[in-house]
């Protein structure tokens, strides 16, 4: 019999720990080579952690709530060849010599009492986005005290500081004198009394995912000075394209053809045409983004929603971006998406129609600086122009929100594109071959 260490995967460039969110497995029970046995949680995604071998379970190094840091053990298994049989590494205790802290809660502004000096502390690019948006300076970060792995700055660490930033006095650190050591700010404990509701009530706790989501959308509505432009375009020509192609393309290609690939086609033409819808904002500098890589945001079966990124959106033609749709949208509904694949998103669509909505009003996903959503496509009669006159006839009409930052994005740049998608939609081509 062997021992065979089961690692915390590497789930991205950024992520240096996760959370054990749930193990599917006991100690004792039996494990099947690719069976999912414990559920594990980061900033940005959760996901399962299969086994690579087969065997039995007979030890859980970290309990549920645990913080892990990557590349640490979190079990043992015991599997039925000899010890120089298994070929996946084994990481030894001396090798993963990373404190790994408990998810307990910790005082949310605790400030280090400690002179700046430790300039190579690593910072993920999650907390520093959250950082510059906050108004946070590096001198700040530098004295808070992370509860992460090597006393790292976690994304829930920041985040509970800027939630109790303006009660809390933050001493600036004497650089003439490094051996004076700063006060510790004084802290209030805050006793929250018990709250009643009336009527007929049932009190639900949000799950992990829709606190995540409730925190960026409040803190994107502050961040961002949001103005929505509405536009109805006339998509007969897409809806009876698709109708008549999608058997066809079904045959070809294996793959289901739905309209969200043909409306990112779209949008990627207008960011072309509209580069300055595709940037963030850094303070008073305008980062523009070269990549056009288009988000898509996705309803899960538990209701929350996420957004997994079509990278390089504008080097995919119509099959290759009906093919990365339908597996990002997969992924997402099994809970199978990596955090590489929501990451880098530059601009935002949003199909509301997709509950029979006509129209919404979306939240800007920081940093991006504005999100698209398309609604309900609907007949109806509408005038229709023609060089022998006017008539009326039954068209398939659908609206447009654009919703984007004030700061940076005027009503002349915002109204245009959404105008110049819903250009690119009407002049779709009907004969248009696959």
């Amino acid at each position: 019999m062997a021992a065979y260490e089961l690692i915390m995967p590497k789930m991205g460039e950024s992520i240096t720990e996760a959370t054990i969110l749930k193990w599917n497995k006991k100690e004792g029970d039996a494990i099947k080579i690719d069976e999912a046995v414990l559920e594990i949680a980061t900033d940005k995604v959760d996901s399962e952690v299969p086994s690579p071998v087969a065997g039995t379970l007979t030890k859980i190094l970290f309990a549920e709530g645990e913080v892990v840091a990557v590349g640490k053990a979190v079990a043992i298994l015991e599997t039925g060849g000899a010890s120089n049989a298994v070929s996946a590494p084994v990481v030894e205790s001396k090798v993963a010599t990373v404190e790994v802290t408990k998810s307990t809660s910790v005082a949310p502004a605790q400030i280090q009492s400690t002179t700046v000096s430790n300039t190579d502390r690593f910072y993920s690019p999650l907390v520093l986005n959250i950082a510059r948006q906050e108004g946070i300076s590096m001198v700040e970060l530098e004295r808070l005290a992370g509860t992460g792995a090597n006393d790292r700055v976690t994304k829930k660490d920041i985040l509970n500081y800027v939630a109790n930033r303006s009660s809390q006095s933050v001493v600036t650190p004497v650089q003439t004198a490094p051996s004076v050591v700063a006060e510790s700010p004084k802290t209030e404990t805050k006793v929250e009394a018990t709250k009643s509701y009336s009527g007929n009530v049932e009190i639900v706790e949000m799950d992990r995912m829709r606190k995540l989501i409730s925190d960026n959308m409040v803190k994107s509505k502050h961040t961002s000075a949001h103005v929505t432009s509405f536009v109805e375009a006339d998509v007969t020509n897409i809806v009876l394209w698709r109708n008549k192609t999608k058997k066809k393309f079904q045959d070809l290609y294996g793959e289901n053809l739905t309209f969200t690939p043909i409306f990112i086609e779209a949008v990627v033409k207008a960011l072309r045409d509209f580069p300055m819808i595709n940037v963030s904002v850094d303070g008073t500098n305008i980062i523009v983004k070269k990549d056009l890589n288009v988000g898509m945001a996705t309803a899960l079966p538990s209701g929350n929603l996420i957004v997994p990124v079509i990278k390089n959106a504008d080097t995919l033609n119509i099959v290759g971006l009906a093919k990365k749709v339908n597996e990002l949208a997969d992924k997402a509904r099994k809970g199978k998406l990596k955090p590489e694949d929501i990451e880098g998103g530059t601009f935002t669509l949003s199909n509301v129609g997709t509950f029979g909505n006509l129209m919404g009003t979306p939240i800007i996903l920081q940093p991006q600086v504005a999100i698209l959503a398309v609604g309900a496509i609907k007949k109806k009669p509408v005038v229709i122009e023609t060089p022998e006159g006017d008539t009326i006839g039954i068209r398939h009409m659908m609206f447009l929100s654009h919703s984007y930052d004030h700061r940076v994005v005027d009503g002349a740049l915002g109204g245009s594109f959404i105008r110049r998608v819903a250009d690119y939609l009407e002049k779709f081509d009907l004969n248009r071959e696959i």
